[in-house]
């Protein structure tokens, strides 16, 4: 068998592609792909805070001025 990449450009292609395999009857998974670039700098920032290291701190009233 083959397997087919699909990549809608919405969430209103996107249902409609699961609503036609489920109708269909295919097995299918969704995977979600994540920046790896994001995801080095969130794990970065939660091992820091796991030794110990101080985090970030925002100034949360000036945050959106």
């Amino acid at each position: 068998m083959e397997t087919l990449i699909v990549h809608p450009k919405n969430k209103e292609q996107l249902s409609a592609i699961k609503a036609v395999m489920k109708a269909l009857k295919i097995d299918f998974k969704a995977e979600k792909k994540y920046n790896q670039e994001i995801v080095n700098k969130v794990l970065d920032g939660e091992n820091s805070r796991k030794s110990g290291k101080p985090g970030l701190k925002i100034d949360v009233p000036n945050m959106w001025k």
